[in-house]
């Protein structure tokens, strides 16, 4: 902002021919905008209020504000406060705009969780300043999972899809992994033509993509792509299976994988022990053998689930849902979204 004032008041021409004049009280003005803006709140901002100015031109296609790749680190003593100090341009529900352009693409984030509060927070400290240098529309979204049956990552996806779009059309949604951080800024989040899988090179294979049809980690759909599959499989718990699951579907429906350049796919895997209520899923083997029976009737059409709470944090919003156990939800908890409705 402080640049934005002093090119406004360096700009400011003495009083000759009268456009002169007009052009200094112009910028002038617009500096005392900002200065006003940005003094009066932190939700309140620049970005918020220059969306309702019909001059903004459109973001180039592709951001000059990219830079390539990313030294990732896992700064421990990071703290939520800090992280939210630098962002000040993302609004309430971690809802971002870029200020001086409309975007090109308007992007959703999906995030499966259950008890990950320090990978959060690391993950919003390199995700926010590159979602931003990408020049997005976007939403973070956290898909918080309530109490302590087997965690359903899978179900909770479909949930958060569910959810998003309820608050904005969104042209792409990337479901990902709270624990993978991108380590390249050209690794652009927004969806291609066919499914998208986003981290092709991850270090904990060394940067090897481990099998062909992997979909596992970060993976991006537009809406019709999503509604093509039905979505993701609700029967998962357990750790293992769905993304294979959801890779055969996207084969059944006439598409193909889409894949980053293997040098621009990177991600770090943060570090972590295995989480209580996540262990390996017994029967996940015996169910992707039978997706091609199954993909049809167990899907985003079919999830069932509760909506406890809805929080919107300065850096992301939060969803804590009931979504009941293998045996479904209790009769009288159900909330279930239909095809059209």
């Amino acid at each position: 902002m402080d640049l934005f004032w002093k090119h406004s008041v360096s700009n400011m021409i003495p009083f000759r021919p009268t456009w002169r004049c007009l052009l200094g009280i112009f910028c002038s003005g617009l500096g005392m905008l900002v200065l006003f803006i940005t003094s009066t709140g932190r939700h309140m901002n620049f970005a918020a209020t220059l969306r309702h100015f019909p001059v903004l031109p459109s973001c180039p296609k592709t951001s000059p504000l990219i830079s390539g790749p990313i030294d990732v680190t896992v700064p421990l003593e990071l703290s939520l406060e800090e992280v939210e100090k630098e962002n000040n341009f993302v609004e309430l529900g971690g809802r971002y705009r870029p200020p001086y352009c409309v975007a090109r693409y308007r992007t959703a984030i999906i995030i499966p969780f259950r008890n990950r509060d320090l990978h959060l927070k690391i993950f919003l400290h390199y995700i926010h300043p590159l979602l931003q240098r990408q020049q997005l529309n976007y939403g973070i979204y956290v898909i918080n999972q309530a109490g302590n049956y087997s965690f359903n990552r899978a179900k909770l996806m479909n949930v958060g899809f569910w959810e998003a779009m309820l608050e904005e059309t969104w042209d792409c949604v990337f479901f990902h992994d709270v624990d993978l951080i991108p380590e390249d800024d050209r690794n652009i989040y927004i969806c291609d033509d066919n499914p998208k899988h986003a981290s092709i090179a991850v270090n904990k294979f060394n940067y090897i993509l481990p099998y062909s049809t992997c979909f596992g980690g970060v993976s991006a759909l537009t809406p019709s792509q999503f509604y093509r599959i039905n979505g993701f499989p609700n029967n998962y718990w357990g750790w293992g299976g769905e993304d294979d699951d959801v890779a055969t579907r996207v084969f059944l429906a006439g598409m193909k994988i889409s894949r980053p350049a293997q040098h621009i796919g990177r991600y770090k895997m943060i570090k972590h022990q295995s989480d209580l209520g996540n262990t390996p899923n017994p029967k996940r083997f015996d169910m992707i053998a039978k997706t091609k029976q199954t993909w049809m009737k167990d899907g985003w059409s079919t999830t069932e689930y509760k909506v406890i709470s809805k929080e919107y944090h300065p850096l992301y919003t939060n969803i804590t849902v009931n979504i009941g156990t293998i045996d479904g939800l209790q009769s009288s908890q159900k909330a279930t979204h239909e095809t059209g409705k």
